[in-house]
């Protein structure tokens, strides 16, 4: 593997050990896919944020390194808000811990940004190089934005954070983007009218057929909420971490991409919109939970207008990132009066105040599938219309 005089000087210890065992991690990750030399990343974004999901083993190892960021690198959500813990019921033995975690992180140079969604408040453009974790994220920089990356593991994409680069490989190279297969569906007119919990649950579906392959939508029109619900749900069910929507997602425009995908000999899965449907269900819940991915400011506004003048019944979360709580104050304040709650830094897959919930509704295709495994919860799948007037109701 090519490597350049400061790798060397890295490798040799002149920046200190952290730093040579996260190169160490980068090259060995590298050998394994064959990488050719190490590239330079714009910006990092690092799971294994929540006590929940690393435990005491991770903080530790956590505590152990010494050494400081030196790309842009932002945290995946935590398992409760920085703020508003107690009032969401997380156990004080849990917050001390979350918030040595987040202790660690912040000592290393991590910005504490705990969001899915980083898109929404980091400059992020077409082709650009990253290393990022979250995988509705990863998904949507690769999809939507045009960006590339790899779905990175907690632990490399804490190296690339210190080392500022990655193996080059997979997704970083243009002929591993093109498309292995087509998706259609058996009624595209059906879609029309389809928003992102339809977009979610068709994500659902397909990502079963689709595993670890890179997918071509066509006969789509959806807009961006719709292709961050359909990206983050198929990330969910398969491995997706790149689809394509004809004319619709940028890569899918340029002259490479149509001229290096014979349409005609690929692969072709229909899906039927019948299956899409049995996705949703009319099961009772005991709460409702939006903002997985965090909300975008169109979706924070259309929760907000769909509660005002009502009361809520039933639990009702709404997930955002701390920078959409901060810029759209009103917004919060109308979900608030119905007696929701709008929680950044977290979500109801990695924070344990939903374990205890035992039905959730949400519409959200990649909530719908982690909450069973992730939360012991029995979900329900539904537009955020339906979600509002369940809570309501």
């Amino acid at each position: 593997m090519e490597l350049d005089r400061s790798d060397d000087e890295i490798l040799s210890g002149e920046y200190g050990e952290t730093r040579r065992v996260m190169l160490e991690i980068l090259i060995a990750l590298g050998k394994i896919y064959d990488a050719e030399r190490l590239i330079p990343v714009s910006s990092v974004q690092v799971s294994g944020a929540s006590y929940k999901t690393i435990g005491d083993a991770g903080l530790e190892w956590l505590e152990g390194l010494d050494a400081r960021a030196v790309v842009p690198a932002f945290l995946n959500p935590i398992g409760m808000p920085r703020e508003q813990w107690s009032e969401m019921g997380i156990d004080a033995t849990f917050a001390e811990k979350q918030e040595e975690i987040l202790n660690a992180y912040q000592r290393l140079g991590i910005r504490l940004t705990c969001t899915c969604t980083p898109y929404y408040h980091q400059i992020v453009q077409y082709g650009d190089h990253l290393a990022w974790s979250e995988s509705s994220a990863v998904a949507y920089a690769n999809s939507v934005i045009g960006a590339r990356t790899n779905r990175e593991g907690g632990p490399s994409a804490l190296a690339s954070a210190l080392i500022g680069k990655t193996p080059e490989y997979g997704l970083h190279i243009m002929k591993n983007r093109l498309p292995d297969l087509i998706i259609t569906l058996d009624d595209p007119a059906a879609a029309k009218d389809w928003g992102p919990a339809e977009y979610g649950a068709l994500g659902y579906v397909a990502g079963k057929e689709v595993g670890n392959r890179v997918p071509f939508f066509r006969g789509l029109r959806p807009n961006r909420d719709r292709l961050k619900a359909l990206g983050a749900a198929m990330a969910a069910t398969g491995a997706v971490a790149l689809f394509h929507v004809e004319d619709i997602t940028p890569e899918a425009r340029v002259p490479f991409f149509k001229t290096s995908f014979p349409v005609d000999e690929k692969e072709t899965i229909e899906i039927a919109v019948s299956d899409v449907n049995a996705v949703f269900s009319e099961i009772e819940v005991n709460a409702v939970a939006v903002g997985c991915p965090h909300l975008s400011e169109d979706e924070l506004r259309t929760v907000a207008d769909l509660l005002s003048g009502k009361k809520v019944k039933k639990p009702f979360f709404v997930f955002v990132s701390e920078e959409m709580m901060n810029e759209h104050r009103d917004l919060i304040t109308m979900i608030d009066r119905s007696g929701a709650h709008v929680y950044a830094d977290t979500c109801m897959v990695v924070s344990p105040a939903t374990d205890t919930l035992g039905s959730v509704m949400t519409n959200s295709g990649k909530a719908f599938s982690y909450l069973p495994a992730m939360c012991g919860v029995v979900p329900r799948l539904g537009t955020i219309e339906d979600c509002v007037r369940v809570a309501t109701e």
